[in-house]
């Protein structure tokens, strides 16, 4: 029986601008189990980015329970957080966050410079996320040398280079074209494949839904049934 690594309950969230509240998430259940590779989909505005910073530790919920792990993550403090998601998340963003004056072995390596490795054991491992991700000839290139698909593709690496328990990636093939899109997709299928990664999907696309084994919607910050 797969172990459950993410769990909310009564989720909320709402923003307030001034004298107005915008409800982002309200009242959302989700449960996230060991393996899953779980899509969420909906237009924009409709809170998936907002949940997803949530479970990943970068924002906090208004209300409702979360667990990640079996950790609440909402109470942590700040400190604990930063530590807790460099062990436990991998993030790929839509725009790359790559550092124009860093290789890409260099941008890959920078997670690990939190961590008591050793340099050479460093190396081992951005090899081993570079080689994974098709890039091993590519470890001196700057990101300007590289294309939009190749520079997404460091960043998956730099986001598994900890070998984290959880991969986010928010609309991580929406600055690219088809061909690349479905390399990227490929590549976050076979992580969770091949390896088990469990990995949360935020994404508008219908294309990326097929590689997920669980979709989720949704509308206006409430997530719908599933099948819906």
């Amino acid at each position: 029986m797969p172990s459950t690594v993410v769990e909310t309950k009564g989720l909320s969230k709402i923003f307030r601008r001034d004298s107005f509240e915008v409800t982002a998430l309200e009242d959302v259940n989700l449960t996230v189990l060991q393996g899953e590779f779980v899509c969420l989909m909906g237009p924009s505005g409709s809170g998936k980015t907002t949940l997803l910073n949530i479970i990943a530790g970068i924002d906090r919920p208004t209300q409702g329970q979360l667990r990640v792990l079996g950790e609440d993550v909402a109470s942590m403090s700040e400190d604990r957080l930063a530590a807790w998601r460099n062990v436990h998340v991998g993030f790929v963003f839509q725009t790359f966050n790559l550092i124009p004056v860093l290789t890409a072995f260099e941008n890959v390596e920078l997670p690990l410079l939190l961590t008591k490795l050793s340099s050479q054991a460093r190396k081992e491992h951005v090899m081993a996320a570079l080689k994974l991700v098709g890039l091993e000839d590519r470890i001196h290139h700057f990101p300007r040398q590289l294309s939009g698909g190749q520079e997404q593709r460091v960043a998956i690496a730099r986001a598994i280079v900890t070998d984290p328990t959880l991969l986010m990636a928010d609309e991580p093939t929406g600055d690219l074209d088809a061909h690349s899109a479905e390399e990227i997709l490929d590549i976050l299928s076979r992580l969770n494949r091949d390896f088990s990664k469990t990995i949360i999907l935020v994404t508008h696309d219908p294309r990326a839904a097929r590689h997920a084994t669980v979709t989720r919607h949704l509308e206006k910050g409430q997530l719908l049934p599933l099948g819906q």
